[in-house]
């Protein structure tokens, strides 16, 4: 017996019988726990479409406006372990309900921010309580759905809010953005969340780990400062190089880390059980999501300023160009879970993350084409790829974990996510931006300002393109969508690059062990 197996027997409890199969009241539990999900995916996609409003009315540096962007994906993930144990010692439920009033409150707070600053700031406390909400959704999905075939299909709808929240966001954001301030679309929380709050705790159970780990000041705080300063290194470096400094502060937070796994091994009961990455298919199936989602957020954070600031669309018509490839990740993550039964998952999920490479390499041939038809295309690829390996990998990640240590695994699961978002908007973005300036051309008879404000964002060209008007804001607008498309092209292979190792990790990591009798963890 190898000691993934190992692991897994010795955190095992003999089945006497098949795990049940839950009726209407566990779907309908479901639904209620969909919410928080699509708020989240809703938010991050909006967000996306709301920035060249925000660029204009807030007029952000483009440090400021990467950040409006990553410090709630930062924030949420470095407090997502923190959160996954007070889950598992004081309730997910009440995690759940306490995130879900957090993250309502913030909201209002974000969506009347008077300068960049506050909106950072505002994303920030929204992260705090977005750990609270995303670990404790995916734990009680794993102990209100027993038998693994429901279970499969859960995940499978779970996973599909997300892509349902995408494809809501630009439409409904779409809208807002049309008829009212930006801010409004902060103001979608209030609604979603509510109906979470009412039925919550009536149709949802409580749940918690029966040996949960002690609540250790000390681990908290290594959790939290080594992936603080980890992701903040990367995203430094992605913009500025590898400077010595950024370097320095990426081996502290390595370092950290590495007394962090140290002490939980040494500790009778630890905060995080990281025994949980001996198992091959758990650590398999994080690092293809980790991936996986790098290479689609940083599409989306392209994609979403090729169609409003170089191709000159709305937000609410560019929200409905993207609709076909989120519709396809939608059904994609659904009509896997059949196929999973059949196909192994060292087989099934490289052969959907090929699709995606191919959406990405499409992807860079045509952007700087503005072929939209193709460009629609290339999405909709990369939307069935990622779609079909998201929803595989997530139920290996929770299957191959004891279901007492559900919290944990889903905590960890949800960090591999959000550092995956972090990482998507920092490393291809930043190379973006970074690419953008360089190639960036400023035509003779700007001024200095117009110059400065045209080398920070495509957003803050596109304005002082308005501002100066006539042949010469038309130069400078053309001049700047020419550096932004060449940096996708370039991004874009990146991101490819991306899922084909995804793709790798998964032939090589998934289904290996016998992981048999996951339904008796």
């Amino acid at each position: 017996m190898n000691e993934e197996e190992m692991y897994v027997e010795t955190t095992a409890t003999t089945p006497t019988a098949l795990p049940p199969r839950v009726g209407w009241r566990g779907w309908t539990a479901l639904t209620v726990l969909m919410l928080p999900v699509l708020l989240v995916s809703i938010d991050g996609t909006v967000l996306h479409f709301a920035l060249p409003q925000i660029a204009l009315h807030l007029e952000p540096t483009g440090i400021q406006q990467l950040w409006m962007i990553d410090v709630y994906p930062l924030v949420l993930a470095a407090f997502l372990v923190t959160a996954g144990t007070l889950g598992d010692r004081f309730g997910r439920r009440r995690m759940l309900l306490i995130g879900a009033t957090g993250f309502a409150a913030v909201s209002v707070l974000a969506a009347f921010a008077p300068s960049a600053e506050w909106l950072i700031a505002a994303r920030a406390a929204m992260g705090v309580f977005g750990a609270l909400l995303m670990p404790s959704t995916l734990s009680l999905i794993r102990s209100i759905f027993g038998d693994r075939n429901q279970r499969r299909l859960a995940i499978a709808i779970w996973a599909s809010a997300f892509s349902a929240g995408a494809a809501l966001g630009p439409i409904v954001g779409g809208m807002l953005l049309e008829h009212f301030a930006w801010g409004s679309v902060f103001l979608l929380a209030v609604p979603v969340l509510v109906p979470l709050l009412v039925f919550a705790p009536f149709l949802v159970p409580e749940s918690r780990d029966p040996n949960p780990g002690r609540i250790d000041p000390l681990s908290i705080l290594m959790s939290i400062v080594a992936m603080v300063l980890v992701v903040y290194a990367i995203k430094e470096i992605a913009v500025d190089g590898p400077l010595p400094g950024w370097l320095a502060m990426f081996a502290a937070g390595i370092g950290i880390g590495a007394l962090f796994v140290r002490r939980q091994l040494r500790m009778d009961i630890p905060m995080l059980d990281v025994r949980l990455f001996r198992v091959g298919t758990f650590t398999g199936a994080l690092l293809v999501n980790l991936l996986s989602v790098i290479a689609f957020v940083g599409f989306e954070y392209f994609i979403a300023q090729h169609l409003q600031l170089v191709l000159g669309l709305s937000p609410m018509v560019a929200g409905f160009v993207l609709v076909p490839a989120l519709v396809a990740m939608i059904v994609a993550g659904l009509v896997v879970v059949p196929i999973s039964k059949r196909v192994p998952p060292r087989i099934l999920v490289p052969a959907a993350l090929m699709v995606s490479f191919v959406g990405y390499v499409l992807t860079a041939f045509v952007a700087h084409d503005s072929a939209l038809a193709l460009l629609v295309a290339a999405s909709v690829l990369l939307g069935i790829g990622i779609g079909m390996a998201e929803t595989v990998s997530n139920e290996l990640a929770l299957s191959s974990a004891p279901a007492a240590k559900a919290g944990a695994a889903s905590a960890v699961s949800e960090t591999a996510y959000e550092i995956g978002a972090v990482l998507g908007t920092t490393i291809l973005g930043g190379i973006l931006t970074a690419m953008y300036r360089t190639n960036l051309v400023i035509p003779d008879g700007i001024t200095e300002a117009g110059a400065a404000a045209a080398r920070e964002t495509l957003g803050g060209a596109a304005h002082a393109a308005e501002q100066v008007g006539g042949d010469l804001g038309a130069a400078l607008q053309a001049a700047a969508a020419s550096a932004f498309d060449a940096g996708v092209a370039v991004t874009s292979i990146i991101g490819a690059g991306f899922v084909l190792a995804a793709a790798v990790i998964a032939a090589t990591m998934l289904g290996r062990g016998k992981l048999a009798r996951p339904d008796a963890h």
